[in-house]
């Protein structure tokens, strides 16, 4: 009851409840949502925080960013959902609140498409030594099957591609990068998508913002040729993957294509089943998979691992199945 009664107080004023309104639609930083409601950096903060104590709101830093986003579970999620679902659409105020918004979307998807301008020619360039992306996504979701996900984390999402794939099969998508430009490309690509269960944040791939045993599938899509250390990022994949998870590794196999260093800052060149297996043991994962698509300069490899499940929970799921 507690509880409940400081959800109720929380949202029992027309700014917070028009700020809730706006983070049913997506994440927003302070000065967002301080442009939406023509009100003081000071007193949108304010209402922000009190929101956040009381469980409706969730708050994360991305570099000198702050955005906040309804929660996405637990009692704050349906408080949330139960009050928003009494709000008139056609309210003025909420009419106006959505009209300042789509003028924030449209511009954040300007900065993305201009960003995804300029970087484009390199990717193309790159794309065009492989096999076509389309039949590469058919692959991955075919190896890494949407069933028994609910929440999935793609390492490095970039562009938010393998987010956008698997979010409307999954409960929560979640996408995490370092590149602040490639964030906001992927916020804008998922909005359009108009998918609210899917989002992206800023984090390390040598050091993931989650507990152990958070997710039930991870992805590290075309990111470890970029990086110093490969291996410490499939263990860190590892740790945060559920007993029984999938983790899904897709990258090129080795190749002698040097101006990929040069050119696209790839620091390896492809990497061998050996060389991904060793990685997979070490991270206390099982290679289960591995599958390798020929039709380009390059081939792509794609290697399926899981984590086992613990001994216990065998033990105790063979004591209580039906005799």
């Amino acid at each position: 009851m507690n509880t409940l009664l400081m959800v109720l107080r929380a949202a029992a004023d027309e700014t917070r409840l028009r700020l809730l309104n706006l983070f049913a639609r997506g994440e927003w930083t302070v000065s967002e949502v301080v442009r939406v409601l023509g009100q003081s950096q000071p007193r949108v903060s304010r209402h922000l925080k009190i929101l956040t104590d009381s469980g409706l709101l969730e708050r994360y830093r991305e570099g000198s960013w702050v955005f906040h986003r309804l929660t996405m579970r637990g009692s704050g999620r349906r408080a949330a959902t139960a009050l928003l679902d009494l709000l008139s659409e056609d309210d003025p105020v909420v009419t106006r609140d959505l009209e300042q918004l789509d003028l924030i979307i449209a511009q954040r998807r300007r900065d993305a498409a201009e960003y995804f301008g300029r970087a484009a020619a390199s990717w193309d360039e790159v794309r065009s030594l492989h096999l076509d992306e389309i039949l590469v996504e058919r692959a991955i979701m075919d190896t890494l099957t949407p069933s028994g996900i609910d929440d999935f984390l793609d390492i490095g999402t970039g562009t938010g591609r393998m987010v956008e794939l698997y979010a409307p099969r999954v409960t929560h998508a979640l996408g995490v990068d370092q590149s602040h430009e490639m964030l906001s490309l992927a916020r804008a690509n998922l909005e359009r998508a108009g998918l609210t269960n899917a989002h992206v944040r800023q984090a390390d791939a040598y050091q993931l913002p989650f507990e152990s045993a958070s997710f039930d599938g991870v992805c590290i899509h075309q990111v470890l040729h970029f990086l110093d250390h490969p291996s410490r990022a499939v263990t860190e994949a590892g740790r945060v993957l559920r007993a029984g998870g999938r983790l899904l590794v897709v990258d090129f196999a080795p190749h002698q294509y040097e101006h990929l260093r040069e050119n696209h800052a790839h620091r390896r060149l492809g990497f061998s089943d050996d060389e991904v297996t060793a990685w997979v043991d070490a991270g206390g994962l099982k290679m289960d998979k591995t599958l390798k698509l020929t039709g380009g300069a390059l081939t792509v490899g794609l290697w399926l691992a899981v984590k086992p499940q613990r001994r216990a929970d065998v033990d105790n799921r063979a004591a209580s199945a039906p005799s």
